[in-house]
């Protein structure tokens, strides 16, 4: 069964950094795109970053300059550098990623950046 595993999430403060993980298991093959997503309370979810497997790189203009996704496709595992946040960054982050069609989510991490 393919899964989805995110961590990394936890409180930080304004201008401090964060690294999100997502580890892809039950699988030997790899997920094109894998990304990143998130939702805000009251919000609607939102693409942050997408990463294909050749390393194509795209990003939300709200955190463009700030945000580098990366991808490690041997441990099929994808990342997430997240510095200089803020508080508007406050929210669910999400991993996805599409295998042979099928896309698939992670649980969540939960990401809160306090002032």
């Amino acid at each position: 069964q393919v899964q989805l595993v995110e961590s990394g999430g936890g409180l930080v403060q304004a201008g401090e950094s964060l690294r999100l993980s997502c580890a892809a298991t039950g699988s030997m093959f790899s997920f094109n795109p894998m990304g990143w997503s998130r939702q805000a309370p009251g919000k609607q979810r939102e693409l942050v970053a997408t990463i294909t497997n050749s390393g194509r790189t795209n990003y939300a203009d709200s955190v463009k300059g700030r945000f580098t996704i990366s991808r490690d496709n041997a441990k099929n595992t994808v990342y997430l550098q997240m510095n200089s946040l803020k508080l508007e960054d406050t929210a669910v982050y999400y991993c996805n990623g599409v295998l042979d069609s099928l896309e698939y989510w992670g649980q969540g991490t939960q990401v809160t950046v306090s002032s």
